[in-house]
């Protein structure tokens, strides 16, 4: 029989009160220990080295000096002639500092001299003198958090609705039992229900901005025989709200301070060639001003340009109506990487009207021209509240406090293709930009970009045959960019990356290389080929952020991810598998791609990009000549890119202007509410719903700059108690924490931050799962599972610097003879004491070396090291730094070893990867000799394949160095020569691998790899 004995209960943890809160980001922690390994991996504190430390014989990475600016100069609009002022004619001098918000002496850049954004009073009436503070803001008394009646309630809400968005029914369960916990103390939870919650977030006046809808109805002749299409006697709801409204909400918030820019300026190298990163930069904005400026009573205004994207997104497809039509706004003044970076800088302007027809009527003359008046309509009626201040300017209140005169204007819409030709109604297959034939598009790339007014003069002239077949003019349809001044539709269309360059990608390159290999080697074994380039890729070797392709390319629904992902590694899988010309055409079209997609663009790097568009045209051909494209490549989206320097010029660089921007959007703004609705008439729940959402932001920023979200609820409760009982000896609560303890021993490092951040993600490693393990269906990795991601470092801009792991590795020895054995490198205290000779600034090619040879010497040995360095283009932090991980171990997660590889800088002197050198890492390890301590990698090096990069991939070629013995030979070199990580693929030949190859092992079984100058962006940049 059982034991009856009394069952011992499991020890339980106690719940501990004291919380720690980090100074920067006010994230709270239990104890120090977790406030330190927070502080180091999220606010890193950049190293100082010693220069004393530099290996003698590899220079450590350097930076580029910072380059300086100068004036801007007249550019050239694609009909030839001078454009409206863009910076031709600028003032010597830019506006004083107190017109700017930022220091205007650095990088020479040069402002606008009339639209300069100067301070003035409340009511506008006069401007104020330079040096003025901004009138302090009128907020609620410090400790009142209407319409909340504590801090509590406020979290409370928020955790509840926007955190974990809990339902009704939930929120009215945890409000019960949270009840019963305080009825002994009389006590009430923060709020009775679900809806008394709601109710106090509707009463929240920070960052309201109401819906209102209206109705739009068909007014043209109905047929007077037969049946009325249904479509001609519905009305259709459009819902929107005040742009005036949002964009004052984006002005006012006083978390964009620092990150907007208030006057269009112009920046010049020391070449005197134009740098163009945000949207101020461009020329669209220097020429607006231009105009405004031609009325003087708006000299001293800001200009706020706004930005437009519209986009149907399907939230499912197996119930009732499944598809929603969301326009969202942000302002131009915003700087590319708030957008970006989704805080708050778009906002749900409208949900627009999809009609529906029946079957036998969606195609009809009729229904179509009805869809595009519907969209224009709508658009006009919802951007009416704007059209006044776009003359007479109107009084803003901006980030920094200041009061400012507004001027608005229509700015560049972010659109796919057919939403670019709905918009300029022009004949889908046409190009919305200039006049090229529907059946060459490239043709009218030099021609001029269309023009309003000279569509116009084309409509007065020609009948709406001959505008439509001979024009692609829809004349039927006037552009709703017509009602409002300085608006051209065709000169606002900005391109987009995501559906014009990244997902073409796939769409046309990818399925053209298919097509082509059936037609050559018929179905059967093109299918042999097609599986032999899957399982190159699912062998590519591990890599930071590179997403692994267990299955190849075989899963149904591709993302723009998946399609990114693919570019990083598919030139090196297809060369030895198609014609050398395909392999080119590959390689031009991935140049293009990640040239034109980076945050920082140059005259050099547009010309760099028209050359590479220039190049993958003319080896495309071999798509024609096979017969894949018979007809030829007057293909929209492609043909788009021969105007995406002008868009840049225009606008900046584009990278701020994508719809991947409005796609990432639409999880928060159009998804995730209709996931909370009951389904039935969603919308207008939706619409709440969103609203609820911008008010718990806007509560949150207005609280926070009160200095009302110090500590936490609890922290800020204790101390209330402890006040309130006047006992100040109770502020030091004794708590027997190990960890508090021993963090607080702990020795401070000026490498802390990164040494933490590489030891965190170890640790994680060592519980975490098997790669592979969270495949999701069709073969597609789930997030986070095989894409093993970098790390954005907030904080300024820096040279490049790697550390080791803040952890050591277990179970190696410490005596550095006993660790050459155990690791199968007896020459390991040889190699060591050349490093030693080599540091200490002796030749060990020449020098004795044996007086440093002491295997006695005591090593730690680290899973890895962490390499932190400037990559705006990449996920990085707001300086633009980014932090990734090499690995030198001999299992990685649980799994196979992995032994990452790195560049090391071999002459700064030289550009490219001609300064540097590819080894493999097969031991990170630190030692102290004579009273100085060591950083080193045991490395594997790698020699390059002849003295330029390879003609067909673009990519330099390595092939590991081998001695006589046919071993690979090692080396120690300081951790401080090494760059960053590096990616290898194969080069693979024409010979199939083995079936049984997986990628752990492809860094040890090919004879020569690819330098892969795509796996990233910064790669590209610096690996030419």
């Amino acid at each position: 029989m059982a034991n009856n004995a009394q069952h011992e209960a499991p020890r339980r943890q106690v719940h501990q009160p004291i919380r720690i809160q980090c100074q920067i980001c006010h994230e709270s922690f239990q104890n120090r220990s977790g406030l330190t390994q927070h502080r180091n991996a999220k606010h890193v504190e950049m190293p100082v080295y010693d220069p004393g430390r530099n290996n003698a014989n590899l220079q450590g990475p350097q930076e580029d000096p910072e380059v300086q600016l100068f004036p801007a100069e007249p550019d050239v609009d694609e009909a030839g002639g001078v454009g409206g002022g863009e910076p031709d004619g600028q003032p010597e001098d830019g506006p004083e500092d107190d017109r700017m918000g930022e220091d205007q002496g650095q990088n020479n850049t040069h402002y606008h001299q009339h639209i300069d954004a100067r301070p003035c009073t409340e009511d506008g009436g006069e401007y104020l003198p330079p040096g003025t503070p901004p009138q302090p803001r009128e907020r609620a008394a410090q400790g009142d958090w209407a319409p909340f009646g504590s801090r509590i309630e406020f979290e409370a809400g928020e955790f509840l609705f926007k955190k974990i968005e809990m339902s009704a029914g939930d929120v009215g369960t945890i409000m019960d039992l949270w009840a019963a916990s305080l009825i002994s103390f009389g006590a009430k939870p923060p709020f009775a229900n679900a809806v008394d919650m709601l109710a106090v977030i509707d009463e929240i006046q920070h960052g309201d901005a109401p819906w209102r809808s209206f109705i739009v109805q068909y007014q043209g002749p109905i047929p007077e025989v037969g049946q009325v299409p249904s479509w001609m006697t519905a009305q259709y709801t459009v819902w929107t709200r005040d742009p005036r409204k949002l964009i004052h909400l984006l002005l006012e918030n006083e978390d964009f301070d620092g990150e907007i820019d208030y006057v269009p300026y112009c920046e010049k190298d020391e070449e005197g060639k134009q740098r163009l990163t945000n949207f101020f930069s461009g020329n669209w904005a220097w020429r607006q001003a231009d105009t405004i400026a031609e009325d003087p009573t708006t000299h001293g205004a800001m200009f706020v340009p706004v930005i437009l994207g519209s986009d149907k997104t399907t939230v499912s497809v197996a119930t009732g109506q499944n598809e929603y039509y969301p326009l969202y706004l942000s302002i131009g003044n915003l700087h590319n990487t708030v957008r970006r970076a989704h805080r708050n800088a778009v906002h749900v302007l409208a949900f627009l009207a999809i009609p529906h027809a029946d079957r036998k009527d969606k195609d009809t003359t009729a229904f179509r021209s009805f869809k595009r008046q519907l969209y224009h309509a709508s658009l006009g009626n919802i951007l009416t509240p704007l059209r006044p201040g776009m003359s007479t300017p109107e009084v803003v209140r901006c980030p920094d406090a200041h009061f400012r005169r507004a001027v608005y204007g229509i700015g560049p819409n972010t659109q796919d293709y057919p939403e670019q030709a709905l918009a300029a109604c022009v004949v889908e297959g046409w190009c919305p930009i200039c006049f090229g034939h529907h059946n060459d598009l490239d043709a009218g790339a030099d021609q001029g970009r269309r023009t309003e007014e000279f569509t116009e003069a084309l409509v007065a002239m020609l009948d709406e045959r001959a505008l439509w077949q001979d024009y692609g003019i829809v004349s039927n349809v006037i552009p709703y960019t017509n009602d409002f001044p300085r608006a051209d539709i065709h000169e606002l269309l900005s391109g987009d990356l995501l559906h014009q360059i990244i997902k073409p990608f796939k769409d046309h390159l990818v399925d053209w290389i298919i097509i082509l290999l059936i037609i050559i080697y018929g179905e059967a074994l093109a299918s042999v080929i097609l599986d032999e380039l899957d399982r190159r890729l699912a062998t590519m070797p591990p890599f930071v952020g590179l997403r692994h392709f267990p299955q190849g390319r075989r899963f149904k629904q591709w993302t723009g991810d998946d399609t990114r992902g693919l570019m990083k590694v598919f030139l090196a899988a297809l060369r030895g598998l198609v014609p050398d010309d395909v392999v080119r055409a590959v390689r031009w079209y991935l140049e293009y791609a990640y040239i034109i997609r980076h945050p920082e663009q140059t005259d050099d790097t547009l010309r760099r990009a028209d050359e590479a568009w220039t190049h993958y045209c003319r080896f495309r051909e071999i798509f024609r000549v096979a017969g894949v494209r018979e007809d030829g490549f007057s293909i929209p989206r492609q043909h788009g890119q021969k105007h995406t320097s002008r868009h840049t010029r225009n606008f900046g660089a584009l990278y701020g202007l994508c719809t991947s921007i409005t796609e990432n959007r639409h999880i928060t703004a159009v998804k995730k509410p209709w996931r909370r609705s009951s389904r039935y008439k969603a919308i207008g729940q939706m619409l709440q719903t969103n609203a609820r959402l911008e008010k718990l932001a806007a509560a949150r920023v207005d609280f926070t700059v009160r200095g009302m979200l110090e500590g936490t609820c609890l922290s800020e409760a204790l101390e209330a108690m402890i006040a309130a009982e006047d006992d100040p000896a109770e502020a030091d609560m004794d708590v027997d924490d190990e960890e508090w303890q021993a963090g607080d021993d702990e020795p401070e490092r000026d490498d802390r931050g990164a040494r933490n951040a590489a030891d965190n993600l170890d640790q994680g490693d060592e519980v975490g799962p098997v790669a592979g393990a969270n495949e999701g269906a069709g073969g597609r990795p789930a997030a986070g599972a095989d894409e093993e991601l970098g790390d954005a470092v907030d904080g300024p801009q820096v040279d490049a610097f790697v550390v080791l792991a803040r952890r050591p590795a277990k179970g190696y020895p410490r005596r550095l003879g006993d660790l050459g054995d155990y690791i199968g490198r007896p020459e390991l205290p040889t190699c060591v004491a050349r490093f030693i000779a080599g540091q200490l600034g002796q030749d060990p090619d020449v020098e004795d070396v044996d007086r440093y040879n002491d295997p006695d010497i005591q090593v730690t040995v680290y899973p890895s090291a962490v390499a932190t360095f400037y990559a705006p283009g990449d996920p990085s932090g707001t300086g633009g730094m980014r932090r990734e991980w090499i690995r030198a171990t001999p299992s990685w997660r649980k799994g196979p070893a992995r032994y990452d590889c790195a560049y090391v800088t071999h002459d700064p002197a030289l550009a490219g990867f001609r300064g540097l050198h590819a080894v493999r890492v097969r031991l990170l390890f630190s030692f102290t000799f004579i009273g100085t301590f060591y950083s080193c990698a045991l490395v594997e090096w790698f020699i390059p394949v002849g003295d330029e990069a390879d003609d067909v991939t673009g990519m330099w070629v390595v092939e590991p160095e081998i001695d006589e013995d046919g071993r690979r030979p090692c080396e120690i070199i300081h951790l401080d020569t090494v760059l960053r990580a590096a990616h290898l693929p194969p080069v693979y030949g024409d010979q199939f691998i083995p079936r049984d190859l997986t990628a752990e092992e492809t860094l040890d079984a090919f004879r020569a790899y690819y330098v892969n100058k795509f796996v990233d962006y910064h790669g590209h940049q610096h690996l030419f």
